[in-house]
C-alpha cells in the first residue's frame, strides 16, 4: 500500500464497476489504492476502463498479444510494481512464456518473433526514460513489415496512454515503485 495524499473511496461508496476492479486488483496484487483513488472521478475512470481499455486496448485492430507485450515492456522500464504484476499476468494470458516475460524486463534472453521485436523496440522508444525516443527509418521498416500505419498509431496511442497513466500514478503515489524504478520523488526542501 502507498502513502497517497489522495482520498480513497470506501468500497461501500463505489460503483459496481469500481468494486469489481478493486476485487481484481486485490486478488492479483493485494493492493487496490489506484482503484480506490480512481473512484473519486467516475468520468476519468469511465474513460480509462471503458473507452481506453475496453474500447481500444482489448477491442482495437492490433492483436492483443502485441499490446500486452508493449504494456509489459513499458511497465518494466518504468518500474511500477502494481503494473508489472498485472501486466505479467496479461502477457502470460496472451501466450508469452515465463522466459519471454523475464526477458521483457531485460533479465534474460528469449526468442521473440520479428513482429514482437519491433513492438519491443517501439516500447523502448516510447518509455518515459527515453526523452529522445523517435521512430527511426529502421524501426519504421521493422514495424511496417508486420503492421499498417494505423496499427502503428494504435500501438503508439496505447503506449502514450499507459506511459501517462504510469506518470500520474507515480506523482499521486498510487502505486509502489520497484526497487530499481528510475523515478523517485524529489526530496522536500
Amino acid at each position: 500500500m502507498t502513502d497517497t495524499l489522495m482520498q480513497r473511496v470506501p468500497e461501500t461508496a463505489m460503483t459496481e464497476a469500481h468494486k469489481a476492479a478493486r476485487a481484481g486488483a486485490i486478488a492479483l496484487t493485494g493492493d487496490a489504492t489506484i482503484i480506490e483513488v480512481f473512484a473519486n472521478s467516475p468520468k476519468a475512470s469511465d474513460f480509462f476502463f471503458n473507452h481506453f481499455y475496453q474500447g481500444l486496448f482489448f477491442q482495437g485492430d492490433v492483436p492483443l498479444r502485441y499490446k500486452e507485450l508493449l504494456r509489459l515492456r513499458l511497465s518494466k522500464a518504468h518500474g511500477c510494481w502494481f503494473c508489472n504484476r498485472n501486466n505479467e499476468a496479461g502477457a502470460k494470458a496472451a501466450g508469452f512464456t515465463d522466459a519471454q516475460i523475464q526477458a521483457i524486463g531485460g533479465d534474460a534472453e528469449a526468442d521473440f518473433k520479428p513482429a514482437e521485436r519491433a513492438v519491443l523496440a517501439l516500447a523502448d522508444e516510447m518509455a518515459l526514460t527515453n526523452m529522445g525516443g523517435r521512430l527511426t527509418p529502421e524501426l519504421y521498416a521493422a514495424l511496417k513489415a508486420h503492421f499498417t500505419d494505423g496499427d502503428i498509431v494504435e500501438l503508439s496511442i496505447v503506449g502514450a496512454v499507459l506511459g501517462g497513466l504510469n506518470k500520474a500514478a507515480f506523482v499521486l503515489d498510487l502505486v509502489q515503485r520497484e526497487d530499481w524504478c528510475p523515478f523517485h520523488p524529489a526530496e522536500a526542501a
